[in-house]
C-alpha cells in the first residue's frame, strides 16, 4: 500500500497516521478534513470554554509525519472500486489504503424553530469555541439544551465564570441513559448545589424574539429568558459522503474485530461501530477520546497487514462541578449498580453489573482503585 489516505483529522485519524509512520510507511500519506484546522483536542471545548485560541487547544506539531493535508474540504464520495475519495470541491485522491475517521457532527436544532438566530449556538469544534467566548464575555444569561457529557460539563464551567444558568434535558435526569439512575442523580445534586436550574422531562419548543434571543419555551409551557441558548443534544456520525460505496451502514461504519470495513478499508473513532466484546450479536460506537486514539492506533496495524482483534475498553473522565468523575468498561442504565465503596465526602467507587458479572465500574475520589478493573475486565472480554 503505497498510498494511504485518511479521512477525517482528528484524533482517530492522527493516531493512525502516527502509527503507520512508527510501523514503517514510507509512502503517500494524505489526511483529508472538514476543517480547516490540523487535529486538535476536543475536551477543552466543554471543561474549559475559554482557552484563548486553538492553539490552546492543538495536539502538537504534525509535521513529522511528511503527511499532505487537504484541509477544510470534506469528502463527498468512497468509489470503492476505483480506489477514489471525491472531495466536495471535485478533486478526486486515489488510495491503495483508506482510514475513515470522520467522526460525528452535532444535532441542532431544526432551522425553522432557531431561526438563525446569533444567540443559538452549538458546541462542537475549535470555531464554536471562538463563537461561544465571545457571547461569554458579554456575561449573558444561559440555557444550555441537553444534560449529557456536553451540556452538564458546559453547565459547571459556565457556572464557575458567574453566569446564570438553566438546563433543559429531555430525561428525568442529567446522564441518566449514560450512568444510570444513581450516579445521574450525583450529577442532579451537583447542578442543585451550584446554582444551576434543571428543567427535567423537558424539551425546547420556542425561542421568542425577533432578532435576537430574548427567551425559550418549553413544551410545558415555562419560559425563560435566556441570551444565549447553547445545544448540546447529542450527536450523529458523518456517514453521508459513504452512501452508495457498499459499505455496511448502521449508526456509523460497521467494521469486524478488527476495525475492517472492507478489504483495504478499516474505520476508528466516533464514527466506527464496533463488535460488543462480551455479546458478539451487538455492536457499539464509542464517542470517548482514549476509544478514538487506541482505535486509530489499531486499525493501522491492522492495514498495514498486523490484524488483531481490537480489546480495547470503553472509558472516560468528566469534570462537573466538583465532581471529577472516571469510569472503564461499560456503564448506564440498563445494569446494576453496586457501591463499592463511599465516603462522607462525596466520594464513591461503584460497579456495573449485568447477569452477576462486573461490566464496568465508575469512581469519584478513587480513579487508583480503577486500575484492578481495567485490568480484569480485559482479560474477560
Amino acid at each position: 500500500m503505497r498510498r494511504i489516505v485518511i479521512v477525517g483529522a482528528g484524533l482517530a485519524g492522527l493516531s493512525a497516521a502516527e502509527e503507520l509512520r512508527r510501523r514503517g510507511h514510507d509512502g503517500d500519506l494524505t489526511v483529508i478534513g472538514a476543517e480547516p484546522h490540523r487535529p486538535y483536542r476536543r475536551p477543552p471545548l466543554s471543561k474549559h470554554p475559554l482557552p484563548r485560541a486553538q492553539a490552546d487547544v492543538a495536539l502538537g506539531s504534525a509535521d513529522h509525519l511528511r503527511a499532505t493535508w487537504v484541509l477544510g474540504t470534506p469528502a463527498r464520495h468512497l468509489d470503492r472500486r476505483r480506489r477514489l475519495v471525491q472531495l466536495a470541491d471535485g478533486e478526486q485522491v486515489a488510495f491503495d489504503g483508506l482510514v475513515i475517521g470522520t467522526g460525528c457532527r452535532a444535532r441542532e436544532l431544526p432551522r425553522a424553530l432557531h431561526r438563525g438566530l446569533p444567540e443559538v449556538i452549538t458546541v462542537r469544534g475549535v470555531d464554536d469555541l471562538a463563537r461561544l467566548r465571545d457571547h461569554l464575555l458579554r456575561r449573558p444569561r444561559v440555557v444550555i439544551a441537553g444534560g449529557g457529557f456536553l451540556g452538564s460539563e458546559l453547565a459547571g464551567s459556565i457556572r464557575e465564570l458567574g453566569l446564570p444558568v438553566e438546563l433543559v434535558e429531555r430525561a428525568r435526569l442529567p446522564l441518566l441513559r449514560a450512568l444510570g439512575p444513581e450516579v445521574a442523580e450525583r450529577v442532579s445534586r451537583a447542578h442543585r448545589e451550584r446554582g444551576v436550574v434543571q428543567h427535567l422531562g423537558r424539551v425546547v419548543t420556542e425561542l421568542l424574539g425577533a432578532d435576537h434571543l430574548e427567551a425559550v419555551r418549553l413544551d410545558d409551557g415555562t419560559t425563560i429568558p435566556a441570551e444565549l441558548l447553547i445545544t448540546a443534544m447529542g450527536s450523529e456520525p458523518n456517514i453521508e459522503w459513504l452512501t452508495g460505496s457498499g459499505l455496511a451502514l448502521t449508526d456509523g461504519v460497521l467494521v469486524d474485530e478488527t476495525g475492517t470495513a472492507a478489504p483495504g478499508i478499516v474505520a476508528a473513532g466516533d464514527v466506527a461501530r464496533w463488535p460488543h466484546p462480551w455479546d458478539r450479536s451487538a455492536r457499539i460506537r464509542v464517542e470517548h477520546y482514549h476509544g478514538a486514539l487506541a482505535q486509530g492506533t489499531h486499525v493501522a496495524r491492522t492495514l498495514f497487514g498486523d490484524a488483531q482483534r481490537y480489546d480495547g475498553l470503553p472509558s472516560f473522565w468528566a469534570h462537573i462541578h466538583d465532581l471529577r468523575l472516571h469510569s472503564v468498561g461499560f456503564t448506564g442504565g440498563t445494569h446494576r449498580l453496586h457501591i463499592v465503596k463511599s465516603h462522607p465526602d462525596g466520594r464513591f467507587l461503584a460497579e456495573y453489573r449485568h447477569r452477576d458479572r462486573v461490566v464496568g465500574a465508575i469512581t469519584h475520589g478513587f480513579v487508583r482503585d480503577l486500575l484492578p478493573y481495567r485490568l480484569t475486565l480485559k482479560e474477560t472480554a
